[in-house]
């Protein structure tokens, strides 16, 4: 058995409960189904398989439960676990109070995506096959700037973590 992390697009506490998501992997097959945080993570066993095979089985099982379901983007913890042991934004020399973002991807990068791309405070900075890193300085008066310049980057199937919310993932 492998330990992944789910990554739910849209998940929040107004149209999503966690234990009701539980629900939803432990009746796809999923085992040790933990909720973190209420914003659509949610870490689980499974035979090792394909990624998009345990992403269908999560969505279907939510379509089946809920009648409804939330695009899913999975990753085995050792692979995120990696991706932070690389500290994948030291190079970058960001101020303290940048937020770093890790989007996931459906499918990898386009190659006509060329990097690094920098919007109202917001910076898309580097790419691996399927998650691209990014940070911005929070702005009340923007918005969230980084997410339009994201979508307009590589689509809206993606769905995108801070940091810390990966870290926290890939230790439960």
């Amino acid at each position: 058995m492998s330990r992944y992390v789910a990554f739910l697009r849209g998940v929040s506490p107004m149209n999503a409960r966690m234990p009701e998501l539980k629900h939803c992997f432990e009746a796809a097959g999923f085992s040790e189904v933990k909720t973190l945080l209420s914003s659509g993570n949610i870490v689980f066993n499974a035979q090792s398989t394909s990624l998009s095979s345990l992403e269908r089985r999560a969505e279907q099982a939510m379509r089946s439960e809920l009648g409804r379901s939330f695009d899913t983007f999975v990753r085995p913890v050792c692979y995120l676990q990696d991706l932070i042991d690389s500290a994948p934004f030291a190079e970058f020399g960001l101020a303290p109070s940048a937020k770093r973002i890790v989007t996931f991807l459906r499918s990898p990068m386009s190659p006509d995506v060329k990097l690094p791309i920098e919007r109202d405070g917001a910076s898309i900075l580097k790419a691996y096959a399927t998650e691209v890193l990014s940070a911005y300085v929070p702005d009340p008066k923007q918005g969230p700037v980084f997410m339009r310049l994201l979508e307009r980057s590589f689509g809206k199937d993606i769905t995108t973590r801070t940091l810390d919310t990966v870290i926290k993932c890939a230790k439960a």
